[in-house]
This record gives C-alpha cells, sequence and structure tokens, in this order.
C-alpha cells in the first residue's frame, strides 16, 4: 500500500521550534512557559507513542485496506481526490476528537494529552501510547469504505497532525479575522486545552474550525479570564506511566467496585460520571457555574 509519511521530515522542524520557543519564554520573562520534568515528559510520551504507532500501522493498514475492498467504486489517486480526502479526513478527525472526550474509553487514551499544565510546543508531543487500543482508527475507516485510497488517508492523517503541532503555543496571539473563521489556531485551541468551565470541552477542530462553528462546540477565547491548562483532576504527576496509563486503570477500579447494572456505563458514559453522583462531568460543571451550553 503506497504512502508518503511526512512525520519524519517533520520532527527535526518540531524540535528546533520548541527550542526558539523555549529562547522566547526565557527572552520575555515567560520562563513558567516551559517546566523541565512537564516537557521530559511530554518529549517521552512522543516518543513512546512514535515506537507504538509504528508497531500498530501494519494493523491499521490492513483494517482501511479491508473497508477500502467494500466501496462501490474506486476513487483512486486523481488529483482532485486529495483535498477531498483531507478535508473529510478531518471532519472524521473532529468526530474522534469530540468522541474521546464524552466517551470514557476513547478519553482514557487522549487524556494524557491534556495532562500538562503549561501550554506550549512540547505539548504537541504528548501523544498517546494506546490510541489503538481505544480503536481510534475506526473513525477513518469509512473513508477507505466510500473509495477512498488507504495510503491516501494515512498522509492526509500525517498533515493534519503535522498542522496541529504549530497552534499548542501562547507566543502567538490572535491570527486575522478571516484566518481564524475557517482555521484552527493557537488562540482556538488554547481554548481546548483549558479547563475553565466556559472552555470545557470545547474546540475539537483538527485544522478546520468550521466544524465546531457548524456542530455547535465552538468557544472563542475572551481574552479577559485567565486560562488554567490541565485536566479537571490535575495529575500531580511527572510520573511517565502515570501520565500514559493513569485513567485506565482508573476505568479498571471503578468497573471492579461498580454494582453489575452500572459496570458497562464507566466504559461509555462521559469521563467524570458516577452512578452515585458522587462527581461531576464537564456539562455538571458548566450548569453549576451557569455555563448552560451542553458539551455536545
Amino acid at each position: 500500500m503506497p504512502h508518503f509519511d511526512p512525520l519524519p521530515y517533520a520532527v527535526p522542524v518540531f524540535i528546533a521550534l520548541i527550542a526558539i520557543e523555549l529562547a522566547w519564554s526565557i527572552r520575555s520573562g515567560r520562563q513558567q512557559a516551559y517546566e523541565g520534568r512537564d516537557t521530559a515528559v511530554s518529549l517521552a510520551l512522543g516518543l513512546g507513542s512514535t515506537v507504538v504507532g509504528a508497531l500498530a500501522a501494519g494493523a491499521v493498514a490492513t483494517m482501511l485496506v479491508w473497508a477500502h475492498r467494500l466501496a462501490p467504486w474506486e476513487i483512486g489517486w486523481a488529483w482532485w481526490a486529495w483535498p477531498l480526502c483531507f478535508v473529510l479526513d478531518d471532519l472524521a478527525y473532529y468526530w474522534f476528537h469530540r468522541s474521546a472526550h464524552r466517551v470514557r474509553w476513547f478519553w482514557a487514551s487522549h487524556v494524557n494529552h491534556h495532562s500538562s499544565q503549561h501550554y506550549n510546543l512540547s505539548t504537541a508531543l504528548r501523544q498517546t501510547w494506546t490510541g489503538f487500543l481505544a480503536l481510534a482508527f475506526v473513525f477513518r475507516l469509512p473513508l477507505a469504505a466510500i473509495g477512498f485510497e488507504p495510503g491516501m488517508i494515512l498522509t492526509c492523517a500525517a498533515f493534519n497532525l503535522i498542522y496541529q503541532f504549530w497552534i499548542h503555543t501562547e507566543a502567538i496571539g490572535r491570527m486575522p479575522a478571516w484566518f481564524e473563521a475557517v482555521m484552527n489556531s493557537p488562540s482556538h485551541h488554547r481554548v481546548h486545552h483549558a479547563n475553565n468551565a466556559r472552555y470545557l470541552d470545547r474546540n475539537y477542530a483538527g485544522t478546520f474550525i468550521v466544524w465546531d462553528k457548524l456542530f455547535g462546540t465552538f468557544e472563542p477565547e475572551t481574552g479577559t479570564e485567565a486560562i488554567r491548562y490541565g485536566i479537571v483532576r490535575q495529575l500531580g504527576s511527572f510520573n511517565l506511566f502515570e501520565a500514559a496509563f493513569h485513567e485506565w486503570i482508573a476505568i479498571a477500579r471503578d468497573v471492579v467496585s461498580a454494582p453489575w447494572r452500572h459496570k458497562l456505563s464507566y466504559l461509555w458514559r462521559e469521563p467524570g460520571w458516577s452512578h452515585d453522583g458522587s462527581r461531576e462531568t464537564s456539562d455538571a460543571i458548566r450548569r453549576r457555574r451557569g455555563l448552560h451550553k451542553p458539551s455536545g
């Protein structure tokens, strides 16, 4: 299955940009933008994710090829298929990302990306080790099933991931209004990484912010409320394996201790849900703060 993987070529650029941002943070008196142990965890998670992704690549490709055999027609490698595939892949990413915040099974794999209380380019590398276990790839199977080449899908997905790197920064304020009307930006994505009640479970976009505006999950950065980064119940640790697996462990504990009729709910209900009401979901936090728009 032919495809081009741009990620190995992007990694040196990522490292160079992290070094530039670090120098900027020191020069501008914003040393708090980086914390050594936190950055080390982000880099280690990124390295581990690369290794795990390489190991799972064959299985994911096999699934895409299987789905492609179901396609009623062949789209092939026509030039016009590339931009169409990229747009539809980004739509698939939106729904994966939204599900990753609204279904605890997917959240267990995604939460490590949000577990840093700092927001800088190294945070973009804080990627999952358990994406294949969480079945995140199923959101891209429909693209293959309608006829897009598996190699094209994988290449578009890689470019989508590369795009998202630069929006993990506080060094860039607001982009021009015409840009932010269509494209995801650092301002939009800072909202997504915030744990302020106003911002919880908002701005799921990968490349195009239009999906959030279309499906009612968009929230602009106010500029008047200081952003707090991280998760609702902060990890409070720089232990690499705790960062990678803590939510899976928490799910296992909840499933074991829950009454039988509620066990599966700890897998598919939203993060923070509990059968006895002892915890709060993001929607409950928003309601308590008088922010009634549902998270989706």
